[in-house]
Protein backbone atom coordinates (compact mmCIF):
# COMPACT_ATOMS: atom_id res chain seq x y z
CA UNK A 1 0.00 0.00 0.00
CA UNK A 2 1.40 3.38 -1.06
CA UNK A 3 2.55 5.73 1.37
CA UNK A 4 2.17 8.64 -0.22
CA UNK A 5 -1.26 10.98 0.18
CA UNK A 6 -4.68 9.56 -1.65
CA UNK A 7 -5.12 12.59 -4.95
CA UNK A 8 -8.90 13.90 -4.50
CA UNK A 9 -10.13 15.36 -7.80
CA UNK A 10 -13.83 16.57 -7.91
CA UNK A 11 -14.59 17.06 -11.01
CA UNK A 12 -17.90 19.22 -11.46
CA UNK A 13 -19.68 20.86 -14.47
CA UNK A 14 -18.03 24.73 -14.22
CA UNK A 15 -14.72 23.59 -12.13
CA UNK A 16 -12.20 20.56 -11.01
CA UNK A 17 -10.99 20.82 -7.37
CA UNK A 18 -7.66 18.79 -6.88
CA UNK A 19 -5.33 17.82 -4.57
CA UNK A 20 -4.06 15.66 -1.83
CA UNK A 21 -5.85 14.25 0.76
CA UNK A 22 -5.14 15.90 4.00
CA UNK A 23 -5.21 19.38 2.95
CA UNK A 24 -8.21 22.14 4.11
CA UNK A 25 -8.48 23.80 0.82
CA UNK A 26 -7.20 22.37 -2.81
CA UNK A 27 -4.17 22.74 -4.14
CA UNK A 28 -5.63 23.93 -7.43
CA UNK A 29 -9.13 25.17 -8.85
CA UNK A 30 -9.64 24.91 -12.54
CA UNK A 31 -12.17 25.84 -15.45
CA UNK A 32 -13.61 22.09 -16.60
CA UNK A 33 -12.87 23.35 -20.05
CA UNK A 34 -10.69 21.68 -22.86
CA UNK A 35 -9.33 23.25 -25.90
CA UNK A 36 -7.86 20.41 -28.73
CA UNK A 37 -6.21 21.72 -32.25
CA UNK A 38 -8.61 22.31 -34.85
CA UNK A 39 -8.37 19.92 -37.75
CA UNK A 40 -7.67 21.78 -41.18
CA UNK A 41 -9.37 20.78 -44.63
CA UNK A 42 -5.84 20.82 -46.18
CA UNK A 43 -3.78 19.14 -43.78
CA UNK A 44 -3.09 15.84 -45.33
CA UNK A 45 -0.78 14.35 -42.44
CA UNK A 46 -1.74 13.87 -38.64
CA UNK A 47 1.32 15.82 -36.51
CA UNK A 48 3.07 13.57 -34.42
CA UNK A 49 2.65 15.54 -31.50
CA UNK A 50 -0.88 16.69 -32.88
CA UNK A 51 -2.54 14.50 -29.69
CA UNK A 52 -0.55 16.55 -27.17
CA UNK A 53 -1.26 19.76 -28.54
CA UNK A 54 -4.53 20.59 -26.04
CA UNK A 55 -4.91 22.92 -23.03
CA UNK A 56 -7.24 22.93 -20.18
CA UNK A 57 -8.72 25.40 -17.60
CA UNK A 58 -7.57 29.17 -18.13
CA UNK A 59 -5.08 28.28 -21.08
CA UNK A 60 -8.00 26.54 -23.12
CA UNK A 61 -10.37 29.67 -22.20
CA UNK A 62 -8.04 31.83 -24.35
CA UNK A 63 -6.94 29.67 -26.68
CA UNK A 64 -10.38 30.28 -29.17
CA UNK A 65 -8.24 30.83 -32.76
CA UNK A 66 -7.45 27.19 -34.28
CA UNK A 67 -9.02 25.25 -31.31
CA UNK A 68 -12.19 23.78 -30.22
CA UNK A 69 -13.39 24.63 -27.26
CA UNK A 70 -15.16 21.34 -25.23
CA UNK A 71 -16.99 20.74 -21.57
CA UNK A 72 -16.67 17.67 -20.99
CA UNK A 73 -18.68 17.21 -18.25
CA UNK A 74 -22.59 18.66 -18.80
CA UNK A 75 -24.79 18.52 -15.87
CA UNK A 76 -22.38 16.61 -13.66
CA UNK A 77 -22.62 13.64 -16.14
CA UNK A 78 -19.19 12.86 -17.97
CA UNK A 79 -19.94 13.60 -22.18
CA UNK A 80 -16.77 13.24 -23.61
CA UNK A 81 -14.30 10.54 -22.51
CA UNK A 82 -11.74 11.06 -24.88
CA UNK A 83 -11.75 14.74 -23.86
CA UNK A 84 -12.09 13.39 -20.09
CA UNK A 85 -8.60 11.29 -20.14
CA UNK A 86 -6.92 14.50 -21.39
CA UNK A 87 -8.16 16.88 -18.74
CA UNK A 88 -7.17 14.16 -16.28
CA UNK A 89 -3.65 13.85 -17.78
CA UNK A 90 -3.07 17.35 -17.72
CA UNK A 91 -4.45 17.53 -13.93
CA UNK A 92 -2.37 14.71 -12.82
CA UNK A 93 1.10 15.63 -14.50
CA UNK A 94 1.01 19.45 -15.34
CA UNK A 95 -1.11 20.85 -12.37
CA UNK A 96 -0.61 17.74 -9.22
CA UNK A 97 2.69 17.27 -11.00
CA UNK A 98 2.74 13.72 -10.05
CA UNK A 99 3.07 10.27 -10.55
CA UNK A 100 -0.14 8.22 -10.73
CA UNK A 101 1.22 4.82 -9.81
CA UNK A 102 2.39 6.29 -6.60
CA UNK A 103 -1.16 7.70 -5.08
CA UNK A 104 -4.46 6.11 -4.45
CA UNK A 105 -7.10 8.11 -6.51
CA UNK A 106 -10.41 9.18 -5.01
CA UNK A 107 -12.56 10.66 -7.63
CA UNK A 108 -16.38 12.13 -7.23
CA UNK A 109 -19.49 11.30 -9.13
CA UNK A 110 -22.69 12.96 -9.22
CA UNK A 111 -26.42 10.97 -8.05
CA UNK A 112 -27.56 8.11 -9.83
CA UNK A 113 -24.43 8.13 -12.24
CA UNK A 114 -24.73 4.88 -14.93
CA UNK A 115 -22.47 2.01 -13.75
CA UNK A 116 -20.83 1.63 -17.09
CA UNK A 117 -19.97 5.45 -16.44
CA UNK A 118 -18.17 4.15 -13.17
CA UNK A 119 -16.76 1.38 -15.44
CA UNK A 120 -15.20 3.75 -17.77
CA UNK A 121 -13.31 5.53 -15.18
CA UNK A 122 -11.75 2.52 -13.44
CA UNK A 123 -10.38 1.59 -16.86
CA UNK A 124 -9.21 4.67 -17.30
CA UNK A 125 -7.92 5.13 -14.13
CA UNK A 126 -6.16 1.43 -13.72
CA UNK A 127 -5.31 0.73 -17.47
CA UNK A 128 -3.93 4.33 -18.56
CA UNK A 129 -3.05 6.24 -15.36
CA UNK A 130 -2.11 2.47 -13.64
CA UNK A 131 -3.36 3.40 -10.35
CA UNK A 132 -2.75 1.37 -7.39
CA UNK A 133 -6.07 2.13 -5.51
CA UNK A 134 -9.17 4.04 -6.86
CA UNK A 135 -12.68 4.95 -4.71
CA UNK A 136 -15.28 6.70 -6.33
CA UNK A 137 -17.64 8.40 -4.09
CA UNK A 138 -20.39 10.34 -4.57
CA UNK A 139 -20.89 13.95 -4.06
CA UNK A 140 -23.41 14.62 -2.09
CA UNK A 141 -21.84 12.03 0.94
CA UNK A 142 -18.55 13.75 0.81
CA UNK A 143 -20.91 16.95 1.06
CA UNK A 144 -22.34 15.91 4.05
CA UNK A 145 -18.98 14.30 5.71
CA UNK A 146 -17.52 18.03 5.17
CA UNK A 147 -20.19 19.82 7.19
CA UNK A 148 -20.56 16.43 9.88
CA UNK A 149 -16.89 16.83 10.33
CA UNK A 150 -16.95 20.31 11.32
CA UNK A 151 -19.49 20.13 13.54
CA UNK A 152 -18.98 17.31 15.88
CA UNK A 153 -21.22 16.21 17.87
CA UNK A 154 -20.36 15.85 21.85
CA UNK A 155 -20.29 11.60 21.44
CA UNK A 156 -17.26 12.56 18.69
CA UNK A 157 -18.66 10.17 16.09
CA UNK A 158 -21.99 11.25 13.36
CA UNK A 159 -24.32 9.05 11.78
CA UNK A 160 -24.12 10.29 7.76
CA UNK A 161 -27.53 11.18 8.10
CA UNK A 162 -29.07 14.35 6.19
CA UNK A 163 -30.25 16.23 3.09
CA UNK A 164 -27.96 17.42 0.75
CA UNK A 165 -28.60 20.52 -1.64
CA UNK A 166 -25.31 20.68 -4.27
CA UNK A 167 -25.77 23.41 -6.70
CA UNK A 168 -22.75 24.01 -8.60
CA UNK A 169 -22.59 26.20 -12.39
CA UNK A 170 -24.58 23.09 -13.97
CA UNK A 171 -27.15 21.58 -11.76
CA UNK A 172 -28.84 21.54 -8.95
CA UNK A 173 -29.64 17.94 -7.14
CA UNK A 174 -31.64 17.60 -3.51
CA UNK A 175 -30.23 13.94 -2.12
CA UNK A 176 -30.94 12.83 1.04
CA UNK A 177 -28.35 10.27 2.21
CA UNK A 178 -29.25 7.61 5.59
CA UNK A 179 -26.49 5.69 7.45
CA UNK A 180 -24.23 6.71 4.26
CA UNK A 181 -26.60 5.40 1.59
CA UNK A 182 -27.88 7.55 -0.49
CA UNK A 183 -32.02 7.06 -1.51
CA UNK A 184 -31.75 7.07 -4.79
CA UNK A 185 -35.70 7.01 -5.40
CA UNK A 186 -35.91 10.32 -3.74
CA UNK A 187 -33.34 12.37 -5.14
CA UNK A 188 -34.83 15.36 -6.89
CA UNK A 189 -32.87 17.00 -10.02
CA UNK A 190 -33.68 20.89 -10.68
CA UNK A 191 -32.02 22.09 -13.79
CA UNK A 192 -31.24 25.60 -12.28
CA UNK A 193 -27.62 26.38 -11.36
CA UNK A 194 -25.06 29.24 -11.00
CA UNK A 195 -24.91 29.26 -14.93
CA UNK A 196 -28.51 29.85 -14.96
CA UNK A 197 -27.66 33.09 -12.83
CA UNK A 198 -25.09 34.44 -14.79
CA UNK A 199 -27.20 34.39 -18.43
CA UNK A 200 -30.13 36.16 -16.36
CA UNK A 201 -27.85 38.50 -15.20
CA UNK A 202 -26.37 38.97 -18.77
CA UNK A 203 -29.57 38.73 -20.44
CA UNK A 204 -30.88 41.88 -17.57
CA UNK A 205 -28.02 43.73 -18.45
CA UNK A 206 -28.28 44.08 -22.27
CA UNK A 207 -31.92 44.49 -22.16
CA UNK A 208 -31.32 47.61 -20.17
CA UNK A 209 -28.37 48.82 -22.90
CA UNK A 210 -25.30 48.55 -20.57
CA UNK A 211 -22.45 48.44 -22.40
CA UNK A 212 -20.92 44.76 -21.99
CA UNK A 213 -18.39 43.30 -24.18
CA UNK A 214 -19.63 40.84 -26.56
CA UNK A 215 -16.10 38.62 -25.75
CA UNK A 216 -16.51 39.29 -22.18
CA UNK A 217 -20.15 39.82 -21.12
CA UNK A 218 -20.44 36.21 -19.63
CA UNK A 219 -17.66 37.01 -17.38
CA UNK A 220 -18.94 40.67 -16.58
CA UNK A 221 -22.08 38.80 -15.48
CA UNK A 222 -19.94 36.21 -13.49
CA UNK A 223 -17.92 39.05 -11.61
CA UNK A 224 -21.49 40.92 -10.88
CA UNK A 225 -23.32 37.80 -9.38
CA UNK A 226 -20.17 36.73 -7.28
CA UNK A 227 -19.42 40.32 -5.71
CA UNK A 228 -23.45 41.92 -5.68
CA UNK A 229 -26.17 39.45 -5.73
CA UNK A 230 -27.42 38.72 -2.60
CA UNK A 231 -30.88 36.46 -1.47
CA UNK A 232 -33.76 39.33 -0.07
CA UNK A 233 -36.86 37.83 2.09
CA UNK A 234 -39.51 39.69 -0.11
CA UNK A 235 -38.92 40.82 -3.87
CA UNK A 236 -41.94 43.51 -3.95
CA UNK A 237 -40.33 44.81 -1.00
CA UNK A 238 -36.81 44.76 -2.03
CA UNK A 239 -38.27 46.79 -5.45
CA UNK A 240 -39.84 49.54 -3.13
CA UNK A 241 -36.38 49.71 -0.96
CA UNK A 242 -34.34 50.40 -3.85
CA UNK A 243 -37.13 52.52 -5.67
CA UNK A 244 -36.26 54.61 -2.31
CA UNK A 245 -33.15 54.27 -1.62
CA UNK A 246 -30.82 54.85 -4.75
CA UNK A 247 -27.50 54.22 -2.85
CA UNK A 248 -28.30 50.47 -3.36
CA UNK A 249 -27.74 50.52 -6.71
CA UNK A 250 -24.07 49.64 -7.38
CA UNK A 251 -21.43 50.28 -10.31
CA UNK A 252 -18.83 47.83 -12.03
CA UNK A 253 -15.65 49.14 -13.15
CA UNK A 254 -13.98 47.47 -15.85
CA UNK A 255 -11.64 48.08 -18.11
CA UNK A 256 -11.19 46.55 -22.35
CA UNK A 257 -8.54 44.17 -22.59
CA UNK A 258 -8.01 45.33 -26.36
CA UNK A 259 -7.85 49.01 -26.37
CA UNK A 260 -7.55 49.52 -22.11
CA UNK A 261 -10.75 52.08 -22.26
CA UNK A 262 -12.09 51.85 -19.12
CA UNK A 263 -15.98 51.28 -18.64
CA UNK A 264 -18.82 51.26 -16.21
CA UNK A 265 -22.01 49.21 -15.36
CA UNK A 266 -25.34 50.39 -13.72
CA UNK A 267 -25.80 47.50 -11.38
CA UNK A 268 -29.50 47.51 -10.36
CA UNK A 269 -32.45 44.80 -9.45
CA UNK A 270 -30.34 41.93 -10.61
CA UNK A 271 -28.58 41.79 -7.37
CA UNK A 272 -31.67 40.15 -6.04
CA UNK A 273 -33.27 39.24 -9.15
CA UNK A 274 -30.64 37.02 -10.45
CA UNK A 275 -30.57 34.48 -6.95
CA UNK A 276 -34.23 34.87 -6.60
CA UNK A 277 -33.96 32.28 -9.61
CA UNK A 278 -34.21 29.17 -6.60
CA UNK A 279 -37.07 30.81 -5.01
CA UNK A 280 -39.57 32.21 -8.21
CA UNK A 281 -38.36 30.20 -10.95
CA UNK A 282 -41.71 30.89 -12.58
CA UNK A 283 -40.71 34.34 -13.01
CA UNK A 284 -37.48 33.27 -15.36
CA UNK A 285 -39.09 30.30 -17.07
CA UNK A 286 -41.92 28.15 -18.11
CA UNK A 287 -40.24 24.60 -17.88
CA UNK A 288 -39.78 24.58 -14.01
CA UNK A 289 -41.95 26.72 -11.80
CA UNK A 290 -40.85 24.76 -8.44
CA UNK A 291 -39.22 26.34 -6.00
CA UNK A 292 -36.24 24.96 -3.96
CA UNK A 293 -37.73 25.08 -0.62
CA UNK A 294 -40.76 23.21 -2.09
CA UNK A 295 -38.46 20.40 -3.94
CA UNK A 296 -36.78 19.81 -0.32
CA UNK A 297 -39.72 19.66 1.34
CA UNK A 298 -41.18 17.25 -1.70
CA UNK A 299 -37.62 15.04 -1.55
CA UNK A 300 -38.08 14.75 2.60
CA UNK A 301 -41.79 13.64 2.35
CA UNK A 302 -40.77 10.74 -0.13
CA UNK A 303 -38.34 9.29 1.92
CA UNK A 304 -39.52 6.92 4.60
CA UNK A 305 -41.20 8.15 7.63
CA UNK A 306 -39.08 7.15 10.26
CA UNK A 307 -35.97 9.12 8.51
CA UNK A 308 -37.95 12.67 8.19
CA UNK A 309 -37.20 13.83 11.13
CA UNK A 310 -33.18 13.90 11.02
CA UNK A 311 -33.59 14.88 7.13
CA UNK A 312 -35.31 17.74 7.83
CA UNK A 313 -33.28 18.53 11.39
CA UNK A 314 -29.49 18.57 9.48
CA UNK A 315 -30.14 20.05 5.66
CA UNK A 316 -26.28 21.02 4.41
CA UNK A 317 -25.63 22.81 1.43
CA UNK A 318 -22.36 22.48 -1.28
CA UNK A 319 -21.51 24.44 -4.04
CA UNK A 320 -20.80 28.00 -4.88
CA UNK A 321 -24.18 28.82 -5.49
CA UNK A 322 -25.49 28.06 -2.45
CA UNK A 323 -23.05 30.68 -1.47
CA UNK A 324 -25.36 34.11 -1.86
CA UNK A 325 -25.84 36.10 1.17
CA UNK A 326 -28.96 35.07 3.02
CA UNK A 327 -29.57 32.06 1.10
CA UNK A 328 -29.61 30.62 4.49
CA UNK A 329 -31.62 32.29 6.22
CA UNK A 330 -34.92 32.05 3.07
CA UNK A 331 -34.21 28.72 2.47
CA UNK A 332 -34.69 27.69 6.31
CA UNK A 333 -37.82 30.26 6.46
CA UNK A 334 -39.71 28.91 3.40
CA UNK A 335 -38.86 25.39 4.60
CA UNK A 336 -40.45 25.57 8.15
CA UNK A 337 -42.86 27.13 6.88
CA UNK A 338 -44.55 24.44 4.68
CA UNK A 339 -43.49 22.50 7.94
CA UNK A 340 -45.87 24.27 10.11
CA UNK A 341 -48.58 24.49 7.65
CA UNK A 342 -48.65 20.71 7.57
CA UNK A 343 -48.38 20.22 11.20
CA UNK A 344 -51.25 22.59 11.86
CA UNK A 345 -53.83 21.26 9.25
CA UNK A 346 -53.00 17.58 11.23
CA UNK A 347 -53.80 19.72 14.28
CA UNK A 348 -56.88 20.77 13.46
CA UNK A 349 -57.54 17.98 12.04
CA UNK A 350 -56.42 15.21 14.88
CA UNK A 351 -56.69 17.41 17.88
CA UNK A 352 -56.38 14.65 20.07
CA UNK A 353 -53.23 13.38 18.81
CA UNK A 354 -50.20 13.95 20.06
CA UNK A 355 -48.02 15.78 18.20
CA UNK A 356 -44.16 17.70 18.01
CA UNK A 357 -43.50 19.85 15.46
CA UNK A 358 -40.37 18.54 13.41
CA UNK A 359 -37.56 20.48 13.91
CA UNK A 360 -36.06 22.44 10.46
CA UNK A 361 -32.54 23.31 10.41
CA UNK A 362 -30.14 24.33 7.29
CA UNK A 363 -26.91 23.97 8.74
CA UNK A 364 -23.66 26.42 6.85
CA UNK A 365 -20.27 25.45 7.14
CA UNK A 366 -16.43 27.04 6.52
CA UNK A 367 -15.49 24.71 3.81
CA UNK A 368 -19.41 25.35 1.67
CA UNK A 369 -18.04 26.04 -1.51
CA UNK A 370 -15.90 23.39 -2.04
CA UNK A 371 -17.46 20.69 0.51
CA UNK A 372 -17.13 17.83 -1.82
CA UNK A 373 -13.75 18.49 -2.12
CA UNK A 374 -12.95 18.98 1.68
CA UNK A 375 -15.13 15.84 2.59
CA UNK A 376 -13.27 13.42 -0.02
CA UNK A 377 -9.84 15.12 1.56
CA UNK A 378 -10.79 14.54 5.13
CA UNK A 379 -12.03 10.86 4.43
CA UNK A 380 -9.09 9.41 2.07
CA UNK A 381 -6.83 11.17 4.92
CA UNK A 382 -7.98 8.57 7.75
CA UNK A 383 -5.58 5.46 7.85
CA UNK A 384 -8.77 2.82 8.37
CA UNK A 385 -10.64 4.55 5.09
CA UNK A 386 -8.08 3.15 2.69
CA UNK A 387 -9.46 -0.23 3.17
CA UNK A 388 -12.65 1.23 1.02
CA UNK A 389 -10.36 1.64 -1.93
CA UNK A 390 -10.77 -0.85 -4.71
CA UNK A 391 -6.63 -2.21 -5.95
CA UNK A 392 -5.27 -2.58 -8.68
CA UNK A 393 -4.95 -6.43 -7.83
CA UNK A 394 -8.52 -6.49 -7.52
CA UNK A 395 -8.83 -4.83 -10.84
CA UNK A 396 -6.46 -6.86 -12.84
CA UNK A 397 -8.60 -10.03 -11.16
CA UNK A 398 -11.85 -9.08 -11.69
CA UNK A 399 -12.28 -6.24 -14.24
CA UNK A 400 -13.74 -3.11 -14.27
CA UNK A 401 -17.28 -4.71 -12.68
CA UNK A 402 -15.37 -3.85 -9.72
CA UNK A 403 -16.29 -0.30 -9.28
CA UNK A 404 -20.22 -1.13 -10.00
CA UNK A 405 -20.36 -0.53 -6.25
CA UNK A 406 -18.44 0.63 -3.30
CA UNK A 407 -18.37 -0.22 0.51
CA UNK A 408 -19.84 2.24 2.28
CA UNK A 409 -19.57 3.85 5.48
CA UNK A 410 -21.86 4.83 7.56
CA UNK A 411 -20.11 6.97 10.08
CA UNK A 412 -17.22 9.57 10.36
CA UNK A 413 -15.00 10.06 13.18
Amino acid sequence: MSTRPPVVIDNGTGYTKMGYAGNYEPNYIVPSLIANVMEKKDQKKKSDVQDLDFFIGAEAAIKRADYNLDYPIRHGIVDNWDNMEKYWQRCIYQYLNCDPEEHYMLLTEPPMNTPENREYTAEIMFETFNVPGLYIAVQAVLALCASLLTKQDKSGKNAVTGTVIDSGDGVTHVIPVVEGYVIGSCIKHIPLAGRDVTNFIMNQLRDRGEPLLPDLALEIAKKIKEKYCYVCPDVVKEYQRYDAEPTRFREYKGVNPRDKAPFKIDVGYERFLGPEIFFSPEIFSSDWTDALPDVVDATVQACPIDTRKPLYNYITLSGGSTMFKHFVKRLERDIRRKVKNRFDYTKQKYPDMDLKQIPVNVVTHPFQRFAVWFGGSMLASQPEFLGFFHTKAEYNEKGPRIARSNPVFNSVT
